[in-house]
């Protein structure tokens, strides 16, 4: 995509001399450097979203209906022009475009990670939710087939690894913001030129991701 760390760098000092907030600099990085495409999303406070809905079925954790969205290559100020519409909305990424996302439980997926990058495997972003999540980023289609791919590691019932993929017509809520008046989503691992691009085939990881999940569930 020619991006360069320069550019990054441009992005943040350009926020911090306008003034603008955490989230339009993060969806401007999401969508200028890495090729996301971003949408508006509602927040929820005791309970409550924003969207208006009272029967919301997952208040503060999903995208307002009526928000457009923030295509990939959007620069600072039309990100700024965007969200200035939608103040205080969270951030949220649709899967299955530029990544697909495998979810396990957080413990398991930061144990994961450490044996991941001690094997020297390569690694997309992954972010951690307020309900103990973990979610690594991969190549989009993965959803799709994780279940043949377990099956062919010997996972017979995918279930029970408390492992599951994400893919289209799914949305992950990405740092710094807030999911479901729970608290922020932080990185574990954030992103960088050579994989948010680029994240890695779900089959380079699955074997680790689920032997460490097994593992915990067995503890547990």
């Amino acid at each position: 995509m020619g991006f360069t760390i320069g550019g990054i760098r441009e992005i943040r000092s350009g926020a911090r001399r306008r003034g603008r907030t955490s989230e339009c600099t993060a969806v401007a990085e999401f969508t200028g450097l890495w090729g996301w495409d971003v949408v508006p999303g509602a927040r929820a406070a005791a309970g409550t979203c924003s969207c208006g809905h009272p029967d919301c079925p997952a208040p503060g954790a999903h995208p307002l209906d009526f928000a457009p969205q923030v295509p990939a290559g959007a620069t600072l100020d039309e990100v700024s022009k965007a969200w200035a519409e939608f103040p205080g909305a969270s951030v949220m990424l649709p899967v299955g475009r530029a990544f697909d996302v495998v979810e396990v439980a957080e413990p398991a997926g930061r144990r994961a990670l450490v044996r991941l990058e001690r094997m020297g495997l390569p690694l997309g972003p992954v972010a951690a939710t307020p309900d103990g999540r973990a979610h690594f980023f991969v190549a989009p289609g993965a959803a799709a087939e994780l279940p043949q791919l377990l099956y062919r590691m010997g996972w017979d019932d995918p279930s029970a690894l408390d492992l599951r993929g994400l893919g289209p017509g799914t949305y992950i809520t990405a740092p710094p913001s807030d999911r479901g008046g729970l608290g922020p989503v932080r990185w574990l691992r954030p992103p960088a030129l050579d994989s948010a691009t680029r994240p890695p085939a779900a089959r380079l990881l699955l074997g680790t991701l689920a032997y460490v999940a097994h593992r915990s569930r067995a503890r547990a």
